[in-house]
C-alpha cells in the first residue's frame, strides 16, 4: 500500500501588494489608541523638546497630552469662543493659540492663565506660529489680514493686507526670523518679509489653500488645497516642481517625517498618503474611519497622531524592538563526538544503509489520512489558523472538493460550527486569490442549509450576508467577462486588416488578381 501524501499548501500571493522598506517601516505601529474629543480636531502639534507632549485643539479647549497618556495632563479652556489652532514654541515652554473671536493668546505650559493677549483681528484666527527668534508671533485670520506680534511688549508690529480671502494656514521659516508664509482661500501662497513690509513672493495654487509646509532648509515649499499637493522651489523664484493628485477629496493637512525624506498628507477621503521627497511617489497609505483634519508626527516618527471630523483622535505608537532574553548556555557535545568515524574508510564487504528521514504529518493531514474529513476541516477553521494562515484553510477546502467529500464535511454542523464556516467565507470570499475555491464552497453551504434557515437569528443574518456576497461576486465576474469581450473586440478592430483580393478583366480579356488595401 502506498504511503499517504500530505496536502500541498498552495501559496496565494496578495495581488497588488508589494513589500518594501517603507511598508515595513510605516506598518511597524501598534493598534491605534482612540481618544474622544469634544468636537472636530482642527489642529495637532508636537512639542519639539522632550518629553514630546502634543497639543490638541478641539472645540473651545486645548488639551495637552503626554505621548503615552490617554488623558490630558493639562487643559487650556479660557476662550470666549471656539479655538482653531495652537502651536508650541521651539523650546516647548510656550504655546500660542488662535480662536474664533479673533484673539491670539500666549500660554505658559506650566500655568493655566494666558501670559499675553493680542487683540487686533476682527474675525476667526486659523493659523499662528512662532518666528525663528522665538520673540515674535505670526497670525492669519478670516479678516484677510496677516499680523506680526511682539511678545515682550504684546503689541502689533506689522499688518499685511495682500490676501483677498480667508487666511487659513501659515508657517514661519526656521532659519530666518523675518520670513513667514501664508496660504489663503484666494488660491495664493505668499511669502512675507518683515524688513520690506510687503510680500516678496507669491505663487498660484489654483485651489483654496488648506495647508502649507516649508522644508527645514527653506528651499522647498509644499502647499495643499483641493485634491492637489504642490511642491515649489523657493530658490528659483517659486517655480513649480511637481503637482500631486493622489487624493479623491480635499487635502487638509501636511506633515514632514523626522528625517525629512517622507512627506505626509491627510485628506477628507479618510486617507493619509506618504510620499518620497526624492521621487514624489506614494510609498505608503493609511486608512482611517472618518475624514481627516489634522496630522502630526513625534520625534523620530515614534508616534503618529491624526485628528478627525467626528472628534476622534487616533494615536499610533511605534512598536518597541523585543529584547531577546539571555537563556542559560546549554552544554554542547564535545568536539570528538562530531568527528567520530569521520575518517573511516569503507571496506569491500560493507553494506551502506541510508535511513530515510521521518516526515511528521500535520494534524489535519493525520485526520485526512484516516478519513476524518469533518475533523480536518474543523482544525483549519480554528480562528488562529484562519487569521494567520488562511491559505491552509483554502487548500484543505480545495482538497476536500477534489475528493468529492466537501459536502459531507460541511453537513451536519451545529450553530457554533456553521458560524465558524460562515465567518471565514464572509471574510475572504471577496479576495480574488481565494474566490474560485470559496464561491464553490459557499454554493454548497447554501444548498445544504437553505431548507433549515430561520432557526437561529445569528446564523440567519450571516447566511443572508453570505448569499448576498456570492451574488455580488458572480455579478462582478460577469461584468469582468463582458469587459474582456469588449476589449477583445476593440483589439480585433485595431489590427491591421490584410488586403482583399478581387478579379478584374484586363483589356485583352484575361482576368487579373488585384488587392484592395483597407
Amino acid at each position: 500500500m502506498a504511503g499517504y501524501k500530505p496536502v500541498a499548501i498552495q501559496t496565494y500571493p496578495i495581488l497588488g501588494e508589494k513589500i518594501t522598506q517603507d511598508t515595513l517601516y510605516w506598518n511597524n505601529y501598534k493598534t491605534p489608541v482612540q481618544i474622544k474629543e469634544f468636537g472636530a480636531v482642527s489642529k495637532v502639534d508636537f512639542s519639539p523638546q522632550p518629553p514630546y507632549n502634543y497639543a490638541v485643539t478641539a472645540s473651545s479647549r486645548i488639551h495637552i497630552y503626554g505621548r503615552y497618556s490617554q488623558e490630558p495632563i493639562k487643559t487650556f479652556s479660557r476662550f470666549k469662543d471656539t479655538a482653531y489652532c495652537a502651536t508650541f514654541r521651539q523650546d516647548g515652554r510656550l504655546l500660542v493659540a488662535g480662536s474664533e473671536d479673533g484673539g491670539v493668546q500666549l500660554f505658559d505650559i506650566s500655568g493655566r492663565a494666558p501670559l499675553r493677549q493680542f487683540e487686533g483681528h476682527t474675525k476667526a484666527v486659523h493659523t499662528v506660529d512662532f518666528t525663528a527668534d522665538k520673540y515674535h508671533v505670526v497670525s492669519g485670520a478670516d479678516d484677510y489680514t496677516v499680523k506680526l506680534w511682539d511678545i515682550p511688549n504684546a503689541k502689533e508690529i506689522l499688518t499685511f493686507k495682500e490676501h483677498s480671502d480667508y487666511v487659513r494656514c501659515g508657517c514661519a521659516s526656521k532659519l530666518n526670523p523675518d520670513l513667514f508664509i501664508t496660504g489663503s482661500y484666494d488660491h495664493t501662497v505668499k511669502m512675507f518679509d518683515a524688513r520690506t513690509n510687503t510680500s516678496v513672493l507669491s505663487v498660484e495654487h489654483g485651489q483654496p489653500v488648506e495647508s502649507v509646509l516649508l522644508f527645514p532648509s527653506g528651499g522647498l515649499l509644499v502647499s495643499a488645497g483641493g485634491r492637489y499637493v504642490k511642491v515649489w522651489d523657493m530658490l528659483k523664484g517659486g517655480q513649480l516642481l511637481v503637482s500631486l493628485k493622489n487624493h479623491h477629496k480635499t487635502v487638509t493637512c501636511l506633515c514632514l517625517s523626522s528625517s525629512g525624506q517622507r512627506l505626509l498628507s491627510g485628506s477628507l477621503d479618510r486617507k493619509v498618503k506618504v510620499y518620497s521627497t526624492t521621487s514624489y511617489k506614494v510609498v505608503h497609505s493609511f486608512d482611517y474611519a472618518a475624514s481627516i483634519l489634522s496630522l502630526a508626527l513625534a520625534h523620530e516618527d515614534e508616534t503618529i497622531v491624526v485628528g478627525m471630523t467626528n472628534g476622534i483622535l487616533s494615536v499610533k505608537h511605534r512598536k518597541s524592538e523585543a529584547k531577546k532574553e539571555s537563556l542559560p548556555r546549554r552544554r554542547r557535545p564535545a568536539y570528538r563526538t562530531f568527528i567520530k568515524g569521520k575518517n573511516y574508510m569503507k571496506q569491500r564487504d560493507d553494506i551502506l544503509i541510508n535511513r530515510p528521514a521521518k516526515k511528521h504529518l500535520e494534524l489535519y493531514d493525520r485526520d485526512l489520512k484516516h478519513f476524518r474529513i469533518s475533523k480536518a476541516l474543523d482544525r483549519v477553521l480554528d480562528p488562529t489558523c484562519t487569521i494567520k494562515t488562511p491559505e491552509i484553510t483554502v487548500s484543505i477546502i480545495k482538497e476536500l472538493n477534489r475528493r468529492g467529500v466537501l459536502a459531507n464535511a460541511l453537513a451536519g454542523r451545529d450553530e457554533k460550527e456553521i458560524s465558524h464556516v460562515l465567518n471565514f467565507l464572509i471574510r475572504h470570499l471577496s479576495q480574488p486569490r481565494f474566490a474560485p475555491v470559496l464561491i464553490n464552497a459557499a454554493e454548497i453551504i447554501i444548498d445544504i442549509y437553505l431548507p433549515v434557515i430561520g432557526q437561529s437569528p445569528v446564523v440567519d443574518k450571516k447566511f443572508l450576508l453570505l448569499q448576498g456576497l456570492v451574488e455580488k461576486e458572480i455579478d462582478y465576474q460577469r461584468e469582468l467577462l463582458e469587459t474582456l469581450g469588449m476589449m477583445d473586440m476593440l483589439f480585433a478592430t485595431m489590427r491591421r486588416k490584410e488586403g482583399t483580393s478581387v478579379l478584374e478583366h484586363t483589356s485583352d480579356g484575361f482576368p487579373e488578381n488585384k488587392k484592395i488595401e483597407s
